[in-house]
């Protein structure tokens, strides 16, 4: 099994790809402190049997180097699985990219939707390109 995240300051969007083509969100962990988001990733990954977990990371932008170390730190946090690999996707418009594939459908932007959504779209882009 493969999964993404996209890890945010008040939500982490979360993917998974049961098959290596399909991708499919599920729902967002709120962030109410690192370690009880951390144990939610780490349950997160163990109840789907994670193999490989690809973590979205910003490319360009003014916070690009900040958002880099908040989330590399995060993952560091993680007490993965035994052989699990950890891998890193270009997320650059992945939010943006979700809302405009939303735009009139979900109108509740604070439930986490987007951020799941922003994590198909990495997971989406991360096997597009190992496909090539």
């Amino acid at each position: 099994m493969i999964a993404a995240l996209d890890v945010g300051l008040r939500r982490i969007g979360t993917a998974i790809s049961p098959d290596g083509r399909t991708v499919l969100p599920q729902p967002a962990i709120e962030r109410r402190g690192r370690r009880q988001a951390a144990r939610e990733v780490e349950a997160f990954l163990k109840e789907w049997e994670v193999e490989t977990l690809v973590v979205g990371l910003p490319r360009g932008g003014s916070s690009e180097e900040e958002m880099e170390r908040r989330i590399r730190h995060f993952v560091s946090l993680l007490e993965l699985p035994e052989g699990i690999k950890v891998l890193y996707q270009d997320e650059a418009g992945s939010s943006e990219e979700a809302k405009e594939r939303t735009r009139g459908v979900i109108r509740q932007k604070r439930d986490g939707r987007i951020d799941s959504l922003a994590a198909q779209i990495i997971l989406e882009r991360w096997l597009f390109q190992s496909s090539e």
